[in-house]
């Protein structure tokens, strides 16, 4: 049996952090293409595959802000804490079909105790196809609302920029 080095297949922080876009001017931005598997019969994307790439862009927003899934997940089970979406606004401008190549924009409009407002839009070059605006909040296990912990506040803020135009 070959010996397996296990940090060898650790990605590099900048491989990861590459993967995951980055943020300027306190907007978040994630490249994405569109495959087969996310189109219709038409060759468009199929309008349900727009929640995921616009799911890819917040994930990678809070990765950076060093939110991690599997790390909330990971606490014990009384400080466990889970991102829901309340509520999810979608205008639907334009398709992108088969092959091109996208970009996620994700920013904070608005942050209160335990709530967090989300714009969104994926655009190809300098067009906007799909405007968003995403209502989330953070719950323990049980399902009981809980505060955005200070230090996810303060990370937001140190990268906030204006809100998307849409």
């Amino acid at each position: 049996m070959a010996h397996h080095d296990e940090s060898a297949a650790a990605p590099l922080d900048a491989e990861r952090d590459a993967l995951a876009g980055w943020i300027e001017g306190g907007v978040h931005h994630l490249p994405a293409r569109v495959y087969y598997a996310d189109t219709d019969f038409s060759g468009v994307v199929y309008h349900a595959r727009y929640l995921e790439f616009l799911e890819r862009g917040r994930s990678d927003f809070l990765r950076l802000h060093d939110i991690h899934h599997t790390e909330l997940l990971a606490r014990p089970e009384d400080e466990a804490l889970v991102w829901v979406v309340r509520r999810m606004e979608i205008d639907f401008r334009a398709s992108a079909k088969i092959d091109d190549v996208l970009t996620v924009q994700t920013a904070i409009a608005a942050l209160s105790g335990a709530r967090v407002t989300m714009e969104q839009r994926i655009v190809r070059g300098d067009s906007i196809l799909i405007a968003a605006k995403v209502h989330a909040a953070i719950i323990d296990r049980a399902g009981k609302p809980r505060r955005l912990p200070r230090d996810w506040r303060d990370a937001f803020a140190a990268t906030a920029g204006s809100a998307i135009q849409t």
